[in-house]
């Protein structure tokens, strides 16, 4: 129970709290807007100074480290288990919480500030702290593990926050609530195995690992080659046999040193052989001319030489003639000089060609040894080229193999997943079958507290989904929003009825006044009406903020009067210091 709520700033508004229902009224001023009344009397500004002393986020954003209060400290005497203590916080030291009272024995012991006088601790040990003293949970979170049951999360659905988005659905504290963390805190509040939820998440986390690890397979250059692992394996042993018989030539191969000096050598010896079988074409043909000529020369005809000097005869005078018989003997003699100068160029000739082949003999076979120990081996170079190729094939078939791998995984995960789905399932079913008396509780005061407010009563639902437990809240008309809230209302009532009962609870409810904004005023009136009632009866606090003209004139049951639990500090927005801060920032 909340008994008290103060700051050091000269302006706030001090509240005192009682037992059952307390109704923080806030007057609307003459002529205001509908807009206007809610704006700037503080009633949303009260939950949100509830959350940070009960160790709410304070974020640069939030107001309490604006430069209108950072410098203000902040109080609240509350129940804390079996104690009463008073807390202190401030937007200037956000991270440590200030108490007084008997704390020593705590779970998590402050430390005593002697120049203070009081005790320290730490945030985040304060959430721990109020988690074990309020909802039982273990002061020490278990190391490594997940998605558990939260201090804050919790006291969400007992403080509910417009700001949040909690006025959306019964079952989210926030608009952001991600829905294990909906899941798990409604089975721990309900008395469920939370467990359950809490494994459900995790087997979400792996299946959303999958996905992704699947996409960034099939994504980019391996995508159009990503595919089942049957088709994976056959592509490993393909590549796998290609770099064997790599490997294999390289083993077998042997460097020849001086391997580009022979094989230019090579080169050169065959330009040398191809250009004497040139030289020898050419001399060939000169041996066919020069044979040719031979045949061709002989001395010519007795008959012809007559004939040619009976016309010199009768040309030249007498005396240059000579005789017939020493024409003929020098005739003869250019003959024979020029066969024998026929048949030297063709001795010649022959002689070359037998040089050139001899040479070309030689030169072939030196190719021969070369080209021989060519083929035995190669350059370096080659060799290196080899073992580069090895390499790339080498790591063709390991990618080839990290994609198979991959593949397995994603096909034997998917499978594994599908079965703990499955039993998952069957668990949560035979959670809910063991649990059916704390259910059906659940179920029951539900549907009481519909009943009390429209003539058909609501239903709350909880089942086994495959993706967790299911809790689905209805009454007629909900699409309205005024339903909408009072499904909230009964939501959150039967959650503090329940956590009461079994002394797992903070001892107050708080609404805002957000949750009546569009519902009938009968329905209001009921709902403080019941609100009241179950406060008294189970011995909690339940705390609203209201608009004075919100209040219900018609609705309440003779003599209730909502008066007799208004608060004395009322808060107004028809002046700048009538707030809750006393100040407008």
């Amino acid at each position: 129970m909340i008994t008290r709520l103060s700051s050091s700033l000269e302006s706030f508004k001090t509240l005192e709290f009682g037992p059952g229902l307390n109704v923080l009224l806030a007057d609307k001023s003459e002529g205001a807007t509908d807009l206007q009344t809610r704006n700037g009397a503080g009633k949303t500004s009260f939950v949100d100074t509830v959350h940070f002393l009960t160790g709410g986020k304070a974020g640069t954003e939030s107001i309490f480290r604006s430069d209108a209060l950072i410098d203000a400290s902040f109080e609240i005497r509350l129940d804390v288990g079996d104690d009463e203590v008073t807390v202190e916080r401030s937007g200037a030291s956000p991270s440590k919480i200030y108490l007084n009272g008997p704390v020593e024995d705590w779970p998590i012991p402050p430390k005593f500030k002697e120049d203070r006088g009081d005790f320290e601790i730490s945030n985040t040990n304060w959430c721990h702290t109020l988690g074990a003293k309020w909802f039982g949970l273990e002061t020490t979170p278990e190391t490594g593990s997940k998605f558990q049951p939260s201090f804050r999360s919790l006291f969400a659905y007992f403080a509910r926050r417009q700001s949040s988005g909690a006025f959306q659905h019964p079952t989210q504290q926030a608009a952001k609530q991600q829905i294990w963390d909906q899941q798990v805190a409604i089975s721990y509040l309900l008395g469920m195995d939370w467990h359950l939820s809490q494994e459900f998440q995790g087997l979400r986390e792996k299946e959303k690992l999958v996905s992704s690890l699947g996409k960034a397979a099939r994504s980019g250059e391996l995508g159009p080659h990503f595919g089942r692992a049957s088709d994976l394996r056959t592509k490993v042993v393909v590549a796998a046999r290609r770099a064997e018989q790599i490997r294999e030539q390289i083993d077998a191969f042997q460097v020849i040193p001086e391997y580009r000096a022979l094989e230019t050598e090579a080169s050169e010896i065959t330009r040398s052989i191809n250009a004497l079988g040139e030289e020898n074409f050419v001399d060939r043909q000169l041996i066919i001319e020069l044979q040719a000529a031979l045949s061709e020369e002989e001395a010519p005809a007795t008959d012809d030489l007559e004939k040619l000097y009976a016309e010199a005869g009768v040309v030249l005078p007498e005396t240059l003639t000579r005789r017939l018989d020493e024409v003929q003997a020098f005739h003869r003699t250019i003959i024979e000089n020029r066969a024998s100068h026929l048949n030297a160029e063709l001795t010649s000739a022959e002689t070359r060609i037998e040089d050139r082949e001899a040479r070309k003999t030689k030169l072939d076979e030196r190719r021969r040894q070369i080209m021989g120990v060519l083929q035995s081996g190669g350059a370096l170079e080659q060799y290196t080229s080899l073992r580069e190729e090895l390499g790339r094939a080498e790591a063709e078939v390991e990618t080839l193999r990290q994609r198979l791998e991959t593949a397995e995984m994603l096909e034997s995960t998917k499978a594994e997943l599908d079965t703990d789905r499955a039993r998952l399932t069957q668990a949560l079913r035979d959670d809910i079958h063991e649990r059916s008396d704390t259910i059906n509780q659940a179920i029951l005061t539900f549907e009481e507290l519909s009943e009390s407010l429209y003539e058909q009563a609501g239903s709350l639902t909880i089942d086994a989904g495959s993706a967790g437990p299911k809790f689905e809240v209805k009454i007629d008309n909900q699409r309205s929003k005024g339903i909408t809230n009072m499904q909230i209302f009964c939501f959150d009532m039967m959650l503090i009825e329940l956590c009461s009962k079994r002394g797992t609870t903070p001892g107050f409810l708080i609404h805002d006044s957000h949750l009546f904004d569009g519902v009938d005023e009968r329905q209001v009136a009921k709902a403080l009406q019941l609100g009241a009632e179950k406060a008294e009866s189970l011995g909690f606090q339940y705390i609203v903020t209201m608009n004075s003209d919100a209040i219900p004139s018609d609705g309440f049951r003779r003599g209730f009067d909502i008066f007799d639990y208004v608060l004395k500090t009322r808060i107004t927005d028809a002046v700048d210091d009538g707030g809750l801060f006393g100040v407008r920032f």
